[in-house]
């Protein structure tokens, strides 16, 4: 499966690109309604710099997330994959890109559920809103810090 989103953030793409390797840029883009317990940062300029989540998943069922990163391109792309979670797989490219009002932020995202068919068809009803929920909020936070902190 696919998901990707996109906004146009009225920055450069250096500075769209820039937040992202703020120390605390994960903290930032959690949702507070996730109930996530971040135990270890990535430094998402070295390629296998792994981050380490805990989190609740339905309010209640533990899963632990270890994500790798696997690219990064500066000020144009960077790239982290599941090694250990909730997903069967999960590849999430951070893409920056120059646009006349500024640059254009676009998250794509390929992955397969869990649970093979059972997950294929809870996707659009449980899993895809949940993702677009908190991507929405990604962009609407990393928009305020791009365009307000200058």
């Amino acid at each position: 499966m696919k998901f990707v989103k996109e906004s146009v953030i009225r920055a450069s793409p250096e500075r769209v690109f820039s937040f992202h390797e703020l120390p605390d840029a994960f903290e930032r883009l959690v949702p507070p309604w996730e109930n996530a317990q971040i135990i270890q940062r990535a430094n998402i300029s070295e390629i296998g710099s792994r981050a380490i989540i805990e989190q609740k998943i339905f309010g209640f069922l533990p899963s632990k997330w270890i994500a790798e990163h696997t690219a990064y391109d500066p000020p144009r792309m960077f790239e982290d994959v599941q090694i250990e979670g909730p997903f069967a797989s999960w590849r999430h490219r951070h893409i920056v890109e120059p646009h006349p009002d500024g640059a254009i932020l676009r998250d794509e995202i390929e992955f397969e559920p869990p649970m093979s068919i059972i997950g294929d068809l809870a996707a659009p009803v449980f899993i895809l809103p949940r993702i677009d929920k908190m991507f929405d909020f990604r962009h609407k936070v990393t928009r305020e810090w791009c365009e307000n902190e200058l």
